[in-house]
């Protein structure tokens, strides 16, 4: 044997703990296991390169202790046996020297150090044939101080020869460092389901030749649970197609990236699974045989969480090229995109099949292998179409991000407006530019006329760029409310399907938020466009109504009044008209809503009473004397308006009904009045208000 009994395993030019600093602990918490996994998978394809019929055994025994909490465990250990070629002088070099490519699976020997990271002593006993001996072998991992001040992380214990007749190696993972939730809820049924996900392409590869795979479960030494996974657990290949892609390199004046005619093979496998068996649908690279966790790689093809026809789809994609790009850290590629081999050329060969490529070419195949799978596709463009209507999105911004099929509606306005944002900075920038440069002008310089109408250029030019983007954004805003009010007045609100009469209070906080008293926020432009410049108020009972901080309605009221205002059992003072406006002294706006299912011939006096109790009860400070009323509707019959009150007339376009000046009796000395009311459609001011925005978006179009 060439390695002594009782000795740490010293490396020549190598310090482990610089190493163990470099190599930093994977954020796959079941990483070690899952190299340990692979060591034995791995093992057991060594011994069927001579013994094609061998059958492969693996066997994991998960540990837990009980706890005070019924039903809750704490991990204690886990130990992983296979019958596989084991650890001979051979295996054990290999094991022991860093950076090994010698092995024929490509591995780098970056294993032990996830083993050492997550655990604080991990001891492997292996049986082996050597020269037509068996030999048992003990030896240890770790990175404890007595191991490190030996510039160590191996102790060999010994190798002697034994009486067993038949290889097997166990490696038992002792001292998790961390507590762990994920370890701690492992039990034989959530690791063969991690095993299941991190080696699907292995196993579905290989669903007839798989080794016997058992887990078992103990808590105290006492077997719990234990479970197989066999051929039945995975499903078939669906789909196997190949894929030829280019080899790229930087161009000779080093500013650019050409194709090369070179080509590399690449392999998707896909899987097409029951809905109800899988999340969401996925796309991952193969490194040697494992899935690749974390890759640049995304599917575009088909949102994560479609299915089509009652199926999701997992695509595997393989090649030569991705396993010779596995770095030191199994399943960390070392594959570029254009930037990087761009900027950092010297961290890969001058030829490379780029990141950017990979993705292209794989999305792109996946929708000639599943056409149903396009159709997806071809509904998201048409729900991007809607999103760019309905909130101005410019063919020039959109086509500037990279949106993905994954892309929720609120991912893809975030990206549209991260892009507007970057080209305002740009704008503003361009406009600051301009002005430190007029600074700077000589009016002595023969050319200061031809550099001054230079830089009034660049401002008449950027300006209204800016002011643009700016207006885009407020026009989109306005659609995106009469969009809402169409939809209140067609019922097509979920709310609405409740069977609750709420259409009234739908309408009026959509246009003016109840309790609310600044016009400014609110929508009433949708009725006027100068509403939203007025003092007022929403829904506030009259006699807490306030105008720039003083009360409108007065504090005391004489006897008479009081009565008045308290006559027929009701209390006048706590009336609360819909909406209140004051446009400048003297005047009052008057809003009233009704539902669109009430008949609105049964209100036309509302907003005169209203209109009598504000002429005559306001503080003597506020003395409004004009009044205009609207009162607003979906269920108007201009014959039933005409029938109630004579003096309304029809308009000439005959889409809304008015009534010329009427008095407001003034009382108790106060003078007269005047009110000017109209009768309207809440669809006529729709359409009213479409027009006007349709006009701003065709300019900014």
């Amino acid at each position: 044997m060439k390695y002594e009994d009782n000795q740490y395993i010293v490396p020549e030019s190598l310090y482990w703990k610089g190493v163990l600093h470099n190599f930093s602990k994977s954020r796959t918490a079941l990483q070690p296991i899952f190299e340990a996994f692979t060591n034995a998978l791995e093992a057991i394809k060594i011994l069927q390169k001579t013994e094609p019929s061998y059958k492969g055994e693996i066997s994991i025994r998960i540990n837990s202790a009980e706890t005070t909490v019924p039903d809750s465990y704490n991990f204690a250990g886990l130990s992983i046996s296979d019958n596989g070629i084991g650890f001979d002088d051979d295996q054990f070099k290999r094991f022991n020297t860093f950076r090994d490519i010698t092995k024929g699976f490509k591995n780098l020997g970056s294993g032990r150090i996830q083993y050492v990271h997550y655990f604080d002593n991990i001891i492997v006993k292996s049986v082996f044939c050597q020269e037509g001996k068996f030999y048992e072998r003990e030896f240890s991992a770790s990175k404890k101080k007595a191991f490190l001040d030996k510039n160590s992380i191996i102790y060999h214990k010994y190798c002697k020869e034994t009486n067993e007749t038949a290889s097997k190696t166990t490696i038992s993972f002792n001292g998790l460092l961390e507590n762990s939730g994920i370890y701690n809820k492992l039990d034989q049924t959530e690791l063969k389901e991690q095993l299941k996900k991190r080696y699907i392409h292995y196993f579905c590869h290989n669903r007839t030749s798989i080794p016997k795979i058992d887990i078992q479960f103990y808590i105290q030494g006492e077997l719990k649970g234990e479970t197989s996974i066999i051929e039945s657990d995975f499903p078939g290949i669906d789909k196997t197609e190949p894929l030829e892609l280019q080899y790229s390199k930087i161009s000779s004046n080093g500013k650019s990236v050409e194709k090369l005619d070179k080509v590399k093979e690449f392999k998707i496998d896909s899987f097409r699974i029951p809905r109800n068996l899988i999340d969401n649908n996925d796309l991952k690279l193969v490194s040697k045989g494992e899935i690749v966790e974390e890759s640049e790689i995304k599917l575009e093809s088909i949102p994560k969480g479609e299915h089509v026809n009652g199926f999701r789809y997992i695509f595997l994609v393989s090649s030569e090229y991705i396993d010779d790009r596995d770095s030191d850290m199994r399943g960390v590629l070392n594959i570029p995109s254009i930037d990087n081999f761009t900027k950092n050329r010297n961290l890969f060969t001058e030829e490379e099949i780029l990141l950017e490529e990979i993705q292209e070419g794989v999305n792109n195949k996946i929708n000639t292998m599943y056409p149903e799978i396009e159709e997806v596709q071809q509904e998201h463009l048409e729900q991007l179409e809607q999103l760019k209507e309905m909130f101005l999105i410019d063919d020039e911004t959109a086509g500037s991000i990279n949106i993905s099929i994954n892309d929720s509606e609120s991912k893809i306005l975030e990206k549209f407006y991260e892009a507007e944002a970057k080209k305002t900075a740009l704008l503003d920038a361009s406009i600051k530019d301009s002005i430190d440069q007029l600074n700077k002008l000589d009016t002595t310089s023969p050319n200061y006329l031809q550099e001054l109408k230079k830089e009034v250029d660049k401002l008449v030019k950027a300006i209204p760029l800016q002011n643009k983007k700016s207006l885009t954004h407020y026009v989109a805003r306005r659609k995106l409310v009469l969009d809402l009010l169409a939809k209140v007045l067609d019922k097509k609100l979920e709310v609405q399907q409740s069977g609750r009469e709420i259409n009234e209070a739908l309408i009026h906080d959509l246009l003016f938020q109840q309790g609310e008293s600044n016009p400014e926020n609110s929508d009433l432009w949708i009725i006027n466009e100068d509403f939203i410049y007025f003092k007022g108020s929403s829904n506030i009972v009259l006699s807490q109504v306030e105008i720039e901080g003083d009360k409108l309605f007065k504090e005391d009221f004489t006897t008479e009044e009081e009565k008045y205002l308290r006559s027929l059992g009701e209390n006048r003072k706590i009336k609360k008209p819909d909406v209140l406006l004051f446009p400048e002294e003297g005047k009052c706006i008057i809003l009233e809503f009704k539902a669109p299912d009430v008949n609105v011939s049964d209100h036309l006096t509302q907003i005169d009473k209203y209109a009598g109790l504000i002429r005559n009860y306001t503080a003597d400070n506020f003395q409004i004397t004009t009044f205009f009323g609207y009162l607003l509707g979906e269920s108007i019959e201009p014959r039933d308006v005409l029938g109630a009150v004579s003096s309304y007339e029809e308009s000439y376009q005959f889409d809304y009904l008015f009534r010329p000046s009427t008095k407001v009796i003034g009382f108790d000395g106060r003078n007269n009045g005047a009110i000017y009311t109209e009768v309207i459609k809440y669809s006529t001011l729709l359409e009213r208000a479409k027009q006007r925005n349709k006009i701003f978006i065709e300019k900014l179009q």
